[in-house]
């Protein structure tokens, strides 16, 4: 399959996968918008009630309001059906504005740790990422250090497997930060240049959690100076606010470098996505919208808006 192929059907895919999300929030806005005869304040009242709902957040709620108002005053804005367009262009400059490419070099070793709750697919999300990396000509190690649970060492033992990528693991219960010394010292011995790093998310143990991340951390970083070179939280899109409340926290905590946002395409809550753009300033890296391997994709602000608006 050539890559225009491949890329068109990864689009036709986030368009189906953004059904819900697409009837909550453009449903609802062209009902407002559509047989009105002027732009008045009942009208951004409205329009305001609608944005809110559909997880796209107070703050871009607000900028987008003062914006349309504004235009309105400078009589660049006169028939409502324009509303939409305002609104599809200022998501489109939010997700532009917070774009940063996921850069591997070839000449070191990248490491990449990933955090997140249970339940957010973190540990196919790794498979998946060893998967593609895998296939783009890198040499890749993944370091099993959620260590507390059995079934997240068998997961990702099993898609190693299948990308026919080497595992380092320790029995259970052992020290993550001395699984993710030996990954380090076996990634410089075989000369891998991406350290995938696995890490436990018991959410109901925050304060020992974030301890035995900030561990990790400081192991990664005596070993390898500035690293972990990405902290990559996954989080489910399905969990709308609680997703922000989760990025908050492990931003505070041991600082994010991008975000990976999965179950796209189970959700109505995909406004998510500007949310975490206008709010929190982290990159999405990656978007997950199915359960196969391709399903996985570097974030792409342009698709997005064109995707959810098509």
């Amino acid at each position: 399959m050539t890559s225009d192929i491949r890329k068109k059907s990864f689009f036709d895919k986030l368009k189906s996968g953004l059904e819900k999300t697409r009837e909550l929030l453009l449903t609802n806005v062209d009902d407002i918008i559509l047989g009105e005869k002027v732009i008045d304040q009942r009208l951004f009242e409205e329009l305001e009630d609608a944005l809110i709902m559909a997880d796209v957040g107070p703050a871009f709620t607000c900028d987008l309001i003062e914006k349309m108002k504004e235009k309105v005053k400078r009589h660049e804005l006169d028939r409502p059906e324009f509303l939409k367009k305002v609104l599809r262009d200022t998501m489109k400059d939010i997700l532009r504005g917070n774009d940063r490419p996921f850069v591997i070099p070839r000449d070191r070793l990248h490491t990449v740790m990933m955090v997140g709750v249970n339940g957010t697919g973190k540990t196919t999300t790794i498979g998946k990422m060893a998967c593609q990396f895998k296939q783009q000509g890198h040499d890749v190690l993944v370091a099993a250090a959620d260590t507390f649970r059995a079934a997240a060492i068998e997961q990702i033992e099993i898609w190693c497997r299948r990308a026919d990528v080497p595992l380092i693991k320790q029995q259970l219960g052992a020290d993550p930060a001395a699984v993710v010394y030996d990954a380090i010292q076996a990634a410089r011995a075989g000369k891998a240049n991406v350290l995938i790093i696995d890490t436990a998310g018991r959410l109901h143990t925050k304060v020992n959690l974030m301890e035995e991340l900030k561990k990790m951390k400081r192991i990664m970083e005596r070993e390898v100076p500035g690293s972990p070179h990405e902290v990559l939280l996954v989080i489910d899109a399905t969990t709308g606010q609680n997703a922000i409340n989760q990025a908050k926290m492990f931003n505070e905590e041991i600082g994010v470098t991008g975000i990976v946002l999965t179950k796209l395409d189970g959700t109505s809550k995909g406004g998510i996505v500007i949310r975490i753009a206008r709010e929190l300033q982290i990159p999405i890296r990656y978007i997950g919208i199915g359960e196969q391997l391709e399903d996985l994709r570097p974030f792409d602000g342009d698709d997005f808006i064109e995707a959810l608006f098509e």
